[in-house]
């Protein structure tokens, strides 16, 4: 490669070298083509570096094999501490670049937008073992909401998974290892804390969904979301449940998984702080027969009251 290196595409990889294969089909025909490709393999045997070795990219491709998994998301932390470029393009081995012009257009995008640090686009999730896909686009509701307070990511992931991310290189900015379900979230309100997300319309990324993936084994399991969402409200601060949107997440949070105490809540592990407001929530939901509360009008008509009863409460911090 003649000129810099402005792009570093990493690719945490464990196993599933098929897929992995995709992805790299996917990355060979890109007219772009100022990258690298980092891969940080967890791998157990040799699948991916033989694919790797074999690829027509292998010129491009600078392969790390860790001597110890180092599981998620480490291993999306040190395929991006490995990258020489001056620009990220973290891509999970099950996802892949939805045209050949996709690289392009994030550069293109950053080129045109000298002041944005972080970008991501409309995808299309597939879900391969259904063998259907829906698309995802960003409405104008939730990009107000984005642009005034980063922290409403929590009521809703609007910016979708890493792979549809495009950001600078900032070391001091890292994947949480202490989180898996929310890890993505808590990643983007940490990035975004003095700047807003630049969103580019078109759709570049096309998201592998499985039932294998740690994401799906984490839905709805209290053991790893409760303690997660009680550590990452501690992070953002119980400040930010004065944002009724921020305010609703953990409403829903405790209603989704019928939370009826703090003792259940330690059952989990969970030793931190659990603030008062989350246990004001869990009091008043117990008031209600969780059949109304599995009505999303009549819940969120019940959250909007307590909400108001807790206002001045939140106000005052």
């Amino acid at each position: 490669m003649g000129e810099a290196v402005f792009v570093s595409i990493c690719i945490p990889a464990y196993k599933r070298a098929s897929y992995l294969r995709r992805l790299l089909d996917s990355i060979q025909i890109q007219t772009y083509g100022h990258f690298e490709v980092v891969i940080s393999d967890d791998s157990p045997d040799n699948e991916v570096s033989e694919l790797v070795t074999t690829h027509a990219l292998a010129p491009l491709i600078r392969y790390f094999k860790n001597e110890k998994p180092k599981g998620t998301p480490e291993n999306w932390n040190e395929s991006m501490r490995r990258a020489a470029g001056e620009w990220i393009k973290l891509m999970h081995d099950d996802d892949w670049f939805a045209e050949s012009d996709a690289l392009e257009i994030f550069v293109r995008s950053v080129k045109d937008n000298p002041g944005s640090t972080f970008f991501f686009s409309a995808y299309r999730n597939i879900f391969i073992d259904k063998n259907t896909s829906r698309g995802i686009s960003l409405s104008p509701v939730r990009r107000i909401l984005l642009e005034k307070n980063i922290k409403t990511l929590v009521s809703q992931n609007v910016i979708g998974p890493p792979s549809v991310v495009f950001h600078k290189k900032n070391p001091e900015c890292q994947y949480d290892p202490h989180l898996k379900w929310l890890v993505d979230i808590d990643f983007y309100i940490r990035c975004l804390q003095d700047q807003k997300p630049f969103w580019i319309a078109r759709d570049l990324i096309r998201v592998g969904i499985s039932d294998e993936q740690v994401t799906q084994l984490c839905f709805r399991n209290p053991v790893v979301e409760i303690p997660e969402n009680l550590y990452l409200l501690n992070k953002i601060g119980k400040e930010s449940l004065k944002n009724i949107f921020v305010f609703d997440a953990f409403w829903r949070f405790i209603r989704n998984l019928d939370i009826v105490s703090v003792e259940q809540i330690r059952s989990t592990g969970y030793t931190g702080d659990v603030p008062a407001i989350i246990q004001s929530m869990i009091r008043f939901q117990s008031r209600w027969p969780k059949r109304l509360l599995k009505n999303g009008w009549i819940s969120k008509g019940l959250m909007g009251i307590h909400y108001l009863f807790q206002y001045h409460t939140l106000a005052r911090g």
